[in-house]
């Protein structure tokens, strides 16, 4: 901070304004001058003034947050000698504070403990002792394994002293209702870690007070809740129940005591505490899920706990049943895996009665008006009904199931709510009944295409969407094509019903593909037609596909021809030359569509039948990418179409190809859009192996290169732009599949390189994939000898690149997977190490070596972050390792260390 240490009552200002002025910019320049401040060296000494101070609440709780982060970020800031001051310090602060406010206290205590391993904050306030177990595992607490691990084992040698403590606070306040809340919230989190000793827990009076609150009936919500999640967390930490059979016992006996006060909770109406209990029946019958299906029906795998479920199942709310899902879901699993008759047949009658339950729960209210929305929570909650359904049928049976439904329908003359919900379970398992001569489902189609059109629309709507999921039973039955397609073909005509009306026939047309070159004039009109149906973009275009898919030869280019005639693309030329910016991309949608599923067989030596449409189209794709060159979207629409029409024609439009180079390198000098990076791939790939396109596409890769390191090179710029970042290494590693000479033969692979190694620490999933391809393939085509003439200039190339850039590779990897990747990505890490060690053992080696040489040892605190012993059998894991995997292993237990 410049301008040396500022004045408390500076800062008092600074906290004043940040949290009461009415101006936000006033806000905003408070807020920037104390960010400055809690960066700079003055932070630790400002912010200890104002917790000894104490003016006030907003003043203090700034000061322990600034502590806390300086804790976390910024240890290394202070002498070793420090140390034990700054922690006696906090400790005093936390004794001063915790009747000022139990948040203070939450930020300051958990982090000095930890830095420090001082065992007399255990004399501190449940508050702490709360959060001191969930600081351990802080991502932003970068401690590392081994410091973790001694502050695990401290906390485990600590855990009964800490129980005891809190049984102690329990007794001694008596029936204090905030105190039991900090207990049970205290204890659960100790629960949480996992380092309680479940024989003492198993016997301590805390866990008869925890089922006591929960069997009272006058017990407050807040209260409820608390000791609910308590329950939760004990029954997630005795998974392995066979290892803690005296804990699982009690808690699984203590639930079940809780049934009659559920059923109380339920007259009163009292929902929150209903979700409570079910929560808790959830987690009981996850946990004890292994032994009930080992030992239904004995000992702790009693039965009880799964009508526990269904009696929640029963609620009239759907958000109750709705917290069981994933334990319904482990259960199909594990019977699938185990698929044992006699145990399905002691599950089946639970399964019926949960779907019993379900199709009720899936029922619209009586007074809805229009189709049923599958966007807000009930949509949400009805579309997991139909995956839970689909994952459990195989134990009722799909055909009886199916059966018993449309039964239902048949028998009563039920309410239009009832029928839609039927019909919408029927089309959750419409696919898993075997369609082979099979009756009921020819009647149940009959009947639905003859569903009259004053039926409530909610039924029409299910009705259409159940007859897409049949597409099979079409296929086996083409009598019913007709009938099908006209009853869809009334839906199209609906606005509300239009997008799932050409949902079920692109279903039917991709299924019954045999069957539908007679019904290609119908289709065709379909197609012409799609501005006078009611339909949204995505519905268009996925018309579009199905009409396209089962079309021969000739009627696709017949097709393409059409659109290609139709108002739509004169649309598009004329908007591009008056240079008007309406809206084409409907249009450049259904284009990109239509070429990406025109699959035709063409015969050596014939050219390709859609080849002289995309020469037609090529003209009014130009205007329209320079009309509109400025907007992302309509440009990565245009390289959109322009990649399916070259993959559709293949070489065949090789005279497209200069002319939509030069456009492209023109537009990204001015707006770098990193679709043009992308659809430069799709040319390597399909052109990179012909010798007279290499040249053009390297200068293309050479012109792109220029303006994208110049965006990536700004601060912050591969973290602002991973999308060309993405793209920028798909392109490059096109090249080295299709032609890695020409890139490692030019000045720009250099450049590539040291991109790459500088984008190695990017956290970006799709980004960070990218570049380990491009490194991985790139080192990987100087080891694999396909037997290609050219593999010794490859192999030499790849040697000049790795003594140039090798050791700043391997450096980098080390320190980025250490220090700036999550986990996930540390299997392509391998892959590149695995590819450098295999083209050179003895100089990767070396590398390795000095990478691993520069981490640092220590933590900023002083702690050991890795041991002499640590590095050099990690060091010799990776060396020594026969296959990727076992480099891919020791990575992440070595990156552990420091996280």
């Amino acid at each position: 901070m410049e301008g040396g240490k500022p004045s408390l009552a500076l800062v008092y200002q600074a906290i004043q304004a940040l949290y009461h002025d009415p101006d936000p910019a006033g806000k905003e320049r408070a807020s920037v001058w104390l960010g400055e401040l809690q960066r700079s060296m003055y932070a630790w000494e400002v912010s200890d003034q104002l917790l000894q101070l104490k003016q006030d609440v907003e003043s203090c709780y700034f000061a322990a947050q600034t502590m806390k982060m300086k804790i976390q970020t910024s240890f290394y800031e202070l002498p070793p000698e420090t140390h034990n001051a700054l922690r006696d310090s906090l400790l005093t602060h936390i004794q001063n504070l915790k009747d000022l406010s139990p948040i203070i206290v939450t930020q300051v205590g958990p982090v000095s403990f930890l830095r420090s391993g001082n065992s007399s904050a255990y004399t501190c306030s449940p508050e702490i002792l709360t959060v001191l177990p969930e600081e351990v595992h802080s991502r932003s607490l970068r401690i590392g394994a081994n410091r973790r691990t001694e502050i695990i084992e401290d906390l485990a040698y600590y855990s009964s002293t800490v129980v005891t403590l809190l049984t102690s606070c329990v007794e001694k306040t008596g029936s204090d209702e905030k105190m039991f809340i900090k207990v049970f919230r205290c204890l659960s989190s100790w629960f949480n870690l996992g380092v309680l000793d479940s024989n003492f827990m198993a016997s301590n009076q805390l866990l008869m007070v925890l089922f006591q609150v929960l069997q009272r009936d006058e017990t407050s919500t807040n209260l409820h809740e608390a000791a609910s999640d308590c329950v939760c967390s004990a029954l997630y930490a005795i998974e392995n129940v066979d290892t803690n059979v005296a804990l699982a016992l009690q808690l699984f006996q203590g639930v079940l005591t809780l049934e009659t006060a559920y059923h109380m909770a339920v007259a009163r109406e009292d929902l929150d505490k209903v979700l409570n209990y079910c929560r808790i029946f959830t987690e009981l019958c996850e946990t004890f899920l292994e032994t009930t299906v080992r030992s239904p029906g004995q000992g702790m795998g009693d039965l009880r706990t799964l009508e526990l479920l269904l009696i929640c199942a029963g609620h009239p709310q759907y958000e109750v049943v709705e917290i069981s899902f994933n334990f319904w879901y482990r259960l199909g699993e594990h019977l699938y895996k185990t698929s044992d008759a006699a145990l399905n047949g002691i599950f089946r009658p639970y399964i019926q009665r949960l779907l019993h339950c379900l199709a009720r729960h899936c029922q619209l209210d009586p007074d809805h008006d229009g189709i049923p929305e599958d966007t807000d929570d009930f949509g949400e909650f009805r579309m997991r009904v139909s995956d839970l359904v689909k994952d459990v049928i195989f134990l009722v049976g799909s055909m009886e199931c199916f059966s018993q439904l449309y039964s239902t329908l048949k028998e009563v003359n039920p309410s239009w709510e009832v029928t839609e919900a039927v019909l919408f379970i029927m089309a959750a398992i419409a696919k898993s009944v075997d369609p082979e001569n099979n009756p009921t489902l020819s009647e149940v189609l009959q009947q639905v295409v003859l569903l009259p059109e004053n039926v409530h629309i909610a039924v029409r709507f299910t009705s259409i969407e159940l007859v897409g999921e049949m597409s099979e039973v079409v296929d086996r039955n083409p009598r019913f094509l007709d009938p099908v397609l006209n009853y869809l073909m009334k839906g199209l005509r609906e606005k509300p019903l239009a997008s799932a009306a050409a949902k079920a026939i692109h279903n039917i047309c991709s299924v019954c593909r045999d069957h539908m070159t007679q019904h290609f004039q119908g289709l065709l009109d379909i197609a012409r037609a799609l501005d006078s149906f009611a339909l949204s973009t995505e519905a268009a275009v996925g018309l579009l596909k199905g009409t396209g898919a089962p079309v021969h030869l000739s009627t696709c280019v017949r097709l393409s021809s059409e659109l290609r005639g139709a108002s739509g693309l004169s649309l598009l030329a004329e908007e591009s030359a008056n240079g008007k910016s309406a809206d084409p991309t409907i249009w450049l949608d259904r284009l990109a569509v239509i070429f990406r599923h025109t699959n035709p067989i063409v015969e050596n030596g014939q050219s390709h039948p859609c080849q002289k449409v995309i020469q037609e189209i090529w003209p009014v794709l130009s205007q329209t990418l320079n009309t509109h060159q400025a907007d992302n979207r309509i440009v990565e629409r245009c390289c959109r179409c322009l990649r399916f029409a070259v993959r559709c024609v293949g070489k065949g439009s090789a005279s497209l190809l200069q002319p939509l180079v030069t456009q492209m390198v023109s537009v990204y000098q001015v707006y770098p859009h990193s679709c043009f990076l992308y659809l430069g791939s799709i040319l390597v790939d399909e052109y990179g192996m012909e010798e007279g396109c290499r040249q053009g596409l390297l200068d293309m890769l050479k012109a792109l290169c220029m303006p994208t390191f110049q965006l990536l090179e700004q601060q912050n710029g591969l973290r602002n732009h991973p999308d060309t970042v993405d793209d920028l290494f798909r392109l490059a590693t096109r090249f080295v599949q299709r032609s890695p000479i020409t890139l490692l033969s030019s000045s720009i692979i250099v450049h590539i390189i040291q991109c790459a190694i500088a984008a190695t620490s990017l956290d970006h999933r799709d980004a960070n994939c990218s570049v380990m391809k491009f490194v991985r393939d790139l080192i990987h085509s100087g080891v694999a000898n396909d037997h290609e003439e050219d593999f010794e200039v490859r192999k030499q190339l790849i040697g000049q690149a790795m003594e140039q850039h090798g050791q700043q590779l391997i450096t980098q990897l080390m320190h980025s997977c250490c220090f700036c990747l999550p986990p996930y990505t540390l299997p392509d890490v391998a892959e590149v190490l695995w590819e450098v060690m295999v083209f050179d053992r003895s100089t990767f080696c070396r590398w390795l070596e000095h990478a691993l040489k520069g981490l640092p040892k220590e933590t900023s605190g002083g702690a050991m972050t890795v041991t002499h012993k640590q590095l050099t059998d990690f060091h010799k894991q990776v060396t020594s390792a026969e296959e990727c995997k076992q480099v891919c292993w020791a990575i992440r237990e070595f990156t552990r260390l420091f996280r």
